[in-house]
């Protein structure tokens, strides 16, 4: 990856790209642009890459932390009492972390989910019982916050399937992550329908081998009228008594977009983070340009595919590209983004038996409605709010089925459509990144 000039020839190159900016009709102030050059030069010159903000009490990588803002800190921190993992002093410890759009609030002015990642570490004498130690606090989390005023637990992720078949009438695939309902973690066992046979998956054998450990909620917040989709996706390690660390799912996550919510963790955190590769940053920028190549060719969405590309070139040396991607997350029309979240956000809310209150998904509904008003104008704007509409209408009945299914497609359709129209455009309109997009479509 080529660096770009950032300092010695600033003051051009930074009048060259609000320039551009401007001709697509993206308002980036040549001061601000300056100023966050100069800091994440110097940012990602320090050896010492963890910053700890002292005044908030967070801490994360010194990149990372130009892009946090705490206004939010405290709804974030109310959140994470809900997803975050516990277990045993002495045996389960943890880093609890921000990540995604959350964890890039001071640019991200229409966030989309509460994303959240959890380093939980586990000291066990072997692997096999930190296994099992996984298994239990994993699902001790999950049953004693099932439902709640606020919150509604939708599903989890642990283990791998091993052949294809079918799970509730839906199908799966050998090797992808397996999905499981709350009733299933409380039986501790899924049955899988396979070639003319019923083979069961036990909660405690999938633990053995984690593989994407995950768990999701919807949750409200009742003083802001709003509605959010809350994920944890936790990285679990082992600690054997020799104190070397080793990840359960093989692989050790880098630190490089998540923001951490508790400056009490930072010794667990630069603990663990001490067996983290030494190619650590490459693989990670790596693995984001995977997924920006499947946003812009198998799953096409520019919006998430913008997201990467600016994590990628802010690690890379592309600052004046990143720079550019940074302002386009503050445009108005970018707030349909957040509305084809939480499109998905209103359908989870309404499970059968969700104790979200149905007010509170209709408040959400109205507000989603509102933003396109405000955004949009013409008959896109009609599309989407009749498309909201429709799905208003379907919000009391929560047992709508293939009729609700078919209405949030086609609302998400309508609007993802925009969002990849208006990133494309402004994308594909600065010639440095459109290079970079031609050469990720063609080497598919």
């Amino acid at each position: 990856m080529t660096d770009q000039p950032v300092i010695d020839d600033a003051a051009d190159e930074v009048r060259r790209i609000v320039e551009s900016a401007q001709r697509l009709g993206v308002e980036l102030d040549e001061e601000s642009t300056t100023q966050w050059l100069t800091a994440i030069a110097a940012a990602q010159a320090d050896p010492d890459a963890l910053q700890i903000d002292t005044e908030s009490g967070t801490f994360g990588h010194k990149v990372t932390m130009l892009d946090f803002s705490p206004h939010d800190l405290a709804r974030f921190r109310r959140i994470g009492q809900i997803v975050e993992v516990t277990g045993p002093a002495g045996v389960v410890e943890g880093a609890l972390a921000l990540s995604g759009s959350a964890a890039q609030s001071k640019i991200q002015s229409f966030p989309g989910d509460a994303d959240y990642f959890q380093r939980l570490n586990i000291i066990a004498a072997t692997r096999d019982e930190a296994s099992g130690i996984l298994a239990t606090v994993l699902r001790e989390k999950v049953l004693s916050t099932l439902q709640g005023p606020t919150y509604q637990f939708l599903e989890a992720k642990l283990g791998t399937y091993a052949l294809d078949g079918e799970v509730g009438g839906r199908a799966v695939r050998a090797g992808s992550p397996i999905s499981w309902s709350a009733a299933e973690i409380e039986a501790g066992e899924q049955h899988v329908h396979s070639a003319g046979s019923v083979h069961v998956v036990r909660w405690e054998d999938a633990a053995r081998d984690p593989g994407w450990v995950k768990a999701d909620w919807v949750v409200a917040d009742p003083e802001r009228r709003q509605l959010s989709n809350a994920s944890n996706v936790i990285d679990v390690t082992w600690e054997g008594p020799d104190g070397e660390i080793v990840a359960l799912d093989g692989y050790l996550d880098a630190y490089f977009q998540e923001v951490y919510l508790d400056a009490d963790a930072v010794p667990v955190f630069a603990k663990v983070a001490s067996f983290v590769s030494d190619d650590a940053l490459d693989e990670y920028v790596e693995k984001l340009e995977g997924e920006v190549r499947k946003y812009l060719t198998k799953s096409l969405n520019y919006g998430k595919a913008a997201k990467r590309m600016y994590n990628v070139f802010r690690l890379s040396g592309r600052h004046l590209d990143a720079a550019f991607v940074r302002e386009l997350f503050d445009e108005p029309a970018t707030i349909l983004y957040q509305v084809w979240s939480l499109i998905t956000t209103l359908d989870n809310a309404t499970v059968p038996g969700s104790s979200i209150p149905i007010e509170a998904v209709k408040e959400q509904s109205d507000a989603l409605v509102m933003d396109v008003i405000r955004a949009l104008e013409g008959d896109e704007e009609v599309e989407i709010v009749e498309s909201l509409l429709a799905l208003r209408r379907t919000l009391d009945d929560q047992e709508a089925g293939e009729a609700r299914t078919a209405t949030v497609a086609a609302a998400q359709t309508r609007v993802i459509n925009l969002i990849n129209t208006f990133f494309r455009d402004r994308l594909m309109g600065m010639p440095t990144i459109k290079e970079y997009i031609d050469a990720m479509q063609v080497t598919t």
